[in-house]
């Protein structure tokens, strides 16, 4: 897999375990009461952000062009959740790879996952990070990774997409950019304002945003419906069956 690694900025944990954490105390909102016309995708989501990402979610769902929804595949986290993706994806690396070193299995799974037990919390157990793509007129996802499969085109500026994943991914980027969030180069899908991933990519020394945490019985229903999924969920390091 080949990228454009001048685009962007790694943000390695140690990096992100430099950012200093100056918490603003700013709440929780369910965003589809600040930005109603953005997309839940799955049931799976729970639909909190901090206040000023709700608020360019909404900046972003109005500058898009007419047809075109925003769409949420994940948000805010409880850090329970995080540790079991953190242990689902371990898993899967080692069922590819059994003979990996330890430290190479940390990197490998610290790229796609941000660890829950480090300093630097997870920007999704912040409120600050939301994963995304786009819906077009016909309610179905837009194509942003043809002809890549799971995370072989994961990276926002791989090389060798499609003509109409380029276009539909620049799009997404160009217009989340413009509201003020930061993207993960990592992850086509990964946005986030006020995290210490923020501040990694953009050079700030803190962050305002630490972790947030959420009255279990506002996403009941959703952990419930993460956890059926979870159980079906392939690994993203095997090919797609055909």
């Amino acid at each position: 897999m080949k990228w454009d690694r001048t685009k962007g900025r790694p943000e390695p944990v140690r990096a992100l375990d430099r950012i200093r954490e100056v918490e603003n105390g700013e709440s929780l909102v369910d965003f589809r009461k600040v930005a109603p016309r953005v997309v839940v995708f799955r049931e799976s989501v729970i639909p909190y952000v901090r206040q000023r990402v709700a608020e360019m979610m909404l900046a972003v769902s109005e500058s898009l062009p007419d047809g075109i929804s925003l769409a949420v595949t994940d948000a805010w986290r409880p850090l329970a959740r995080q540790q079991r993706i953190y242990e689902f994806m371990t898993r899967c690396v080692l069922e590819v790879n059994p003979e990996i070193s330890r430290a190479a299995l940390k990197r490998t799974v610290n790229r796609w996952v941000a660890p829950p037990d480090r300093k630097a919390p997870p920007g999704h157990c912040t409120g600050a990070a939301i994963d995304v793509t786009l819906l077009g007129p016909d309610g179905k996802d837009m194509d942003m990774v043809s002809p890549f499969e799971r995370l072989s085109g994961g990276p926002t500026f791989v090389y060798g997409l499609t003509e109409e994943a380029h276009r539909n991914r620049m799009l997404l980027y160009e217009t989340m950019m413009a509201a003020g969030f930061s993207n993960c180069r990592d992850e086509w899908w990964h946005y986030s304002y006020g995290d210490a991933g923020w501040a990694v990519r953009l050079g700030f020394d803190s962050c305002p945003y630490g972790v947030a945490r959420l009255d279990a019985s506002l996403y009941r229903e959703q952990e419930r419906e993460w956890l059926e999924r979870m159980r079906d969920r392939p690994n993203p390091f095997l090919p797609e069956p055909k």
